[in-house]
C-alpha cells in the first residue's frame, strides 16, 4: 500500500492487481491476452469443435476420431487440396469436388484471434461461395497461422502472393446452424466445423 493510501487509511480504492497478487496502476492497459488463447475462446464460443494436435500422427488419429464418431469413414468428401488428398489417401474415403459430398476437408489461410473466425480464398474454396460447400467442414491449419486481426491477414496474403493475389477472400465465423445470428455475422452461412490445429512452432 503506498505513502497516501496508509495516510488517509484508504484501502484498496482503485487498487488493480495481476493475476499473481501484485498492484499494477489502474490506469494501465490491461495485460494483452495471448492470440491462442483468444482465438480458442472466440471460435468456441462461435460454435466450432476443435482439436489440438502436436504432430502429424495425433492429426492422423484425431481426424479418423472425427470420422468415426460421424460415420463418414466411407463418405464422399470434397477436397481440392492435392497435399490433404494424399496426407490421407490411406483411409476409405473418396476424394472428389462432388458439392453434394458430406465434408469438406482443406487447410486455410489464417486463423483470426480476435473474432475466432477462419479466413479462406480461392485457394481453398475455387470459385466456389461458403453456401454452396457441404454443411461439414473439417479444416487443418497450423499454430503458425494464428494472427490477431483480419487486417493482418489480408496484409499477409497481399505480401504472400505479391501480384497474384486470390480471389474470393472470406471468413467462416459461424460454426453452430442454431446460433442466433447477430449483425457482424449476417449472410454468413454456418457450418458444422472441427478444427484440426498442428503444433509447427
Amino acid at each position: 500500500m503506498n505513502f497516501f493510501k496508509r495516510l488517509f487509511g484508504i484501502e484498496n480504492i482503485g487498487e488493480v492487481t495481476d493475476e499473481n497478487g501484485n498492484e499494477i496502476g489502474k490506469f494501465m492497459p490491461k495485460p494483452e491476452t495471448p492470440v491462442d488463447e483468444e482465438f480458442m475462446h472466440n471460435f468456441k464460443k462461435n460454435g466450432g469443435k476443435f482439436l489440438y494436435c502436436e504432430n502429424e500422427n495425433e492429426l492422423r488419429l484425431n481426424f479418423s476420431e472425427i470420422l468415426k464418431e460421424n460415420e463418414w469413414d466411407h463418405s464422399e468428401v470434397y477436397c481440392s487440396n492435392e497435399s490433404i488428398r494424399q496426407d490421407f489417401e490411406h483411409t476409405h474415403l473418396t476424394f472428389n469436388k462432388n458439392l453434394n459430398a458430406c465434408f469438406f476437408l482443406s487447410n486455410c489461410e489464417f486463423l483470426i484471434s480476435n473474432t475466432g473466425a477462419i479466413l479462406v480464398s480461392s485457394s481453398q474454396l475455387g470459385d466456389k461461395k461458403l453456401s454452396d460447400l457441404p454443411l461439414n467442414f473439417i479444416i487443418i491449419a497450423k499454430t503458425s497461422q494464428l494472427i490477431k486481426t483480419i487486417g493482418e491477414g489480408l496484409q499477409k496474403i497481399n505480401k504472400r502472393h505479391d501480384r497474384n493475389l486470390p480471389t474470393n477472400i472470406t471468413t467462416i465465423k459461424t460454426f453452430d446452424e442454431n446460433k442466433d445470428s447477430d449483425f457482424m455475422n449476417y449472410g454468413s452461412t454456418p457450418k458444422n466445423l472441427y478444427l484440426l490445429l498442428l503444433e509447427d512452432l
